[in-house]
């Protein structure tokens, strides 16, 4: 699905930006976006890098590809054809877990991630029926704790801890948890 959205935020040249749900042949690019928004180099790092947290890459191309799977599907936004921005949402009996959720980082701090978390909100609802979305942040992560609770996303008292087996990097923090957050649509 297309949606056509001309954006002017600042810090964004003028540019037209479409919706569209990712295929297969997206995966080497999303991997490398959610890469750089999670763990770039320190002079590409945007408001959402936790590099001074946990090295390694944050997801592989495989791991991507793995996500394709019956209710699940990774949105994008893109600038023509460039991926500017992409989620994954799954969607569950009763709830859709929302991750994922990267821009580009010479474009965060541009309202496109908040753009993206809605459609993703949005999708969710129409594609799967759920109205209750479930997240993880890491517990080192208070900016984005915050980011999500401005948008209705409250901590659900449940912690676990860091998936060191599921490889999506080392901590360098050790006192690293993942934090469960829940929202619920009206």
């Amino acid at each position: 699905m297309f949606i056509n959205i001309v954006s002017n935020y600042s810090g964004l040249k003028y540019m037209e930006l479409n919706f569209r749900v990712a295929t297969k042949n997206d995966s080497e690019e999303i991997a490398s976006l959610v890469n750089r928004a999670y763990r770039p180099n320190e002079s590409d790092a945007g408001w959402t890098h936790e590099s001074n947290l946990v090295a390694g890459i944050r997801i592989s191309t495989e791991q991507v590809l793995s996500l394709f799977e019956d209710n699940s599907a990774i949105l994008l936004l893109c600038n023509k054809s460039k991926i500017v921005a992409c989620v994954h949402v799954q969607g569950g009996d009763l709830k859709t877990y929302i991750g994922m959720l990267a821009t580009d980082p010479r474009k965060q701090a541009s309202g496109i991630g908040k753009k993206m978390l809605n459609h993703a909100e949005q999708y969710a609802k129409v594609n799967f029926g759920n109205v209750i979305y479930n997240m993880s942040v890491l517990s080192s992560r208070p900016e984005l704790l915050s980011f999500y609770e401005r948008r209705g996303y409250v901590l659900t008292g449940e912690v676990g801890e860091y998936p060191m087996s599921a490889g999506v990097g080392k901590p360098i923090v050790y006192e690293i948890k993942v934090l469960f957050l829940e929202k619920k649509l009206p």
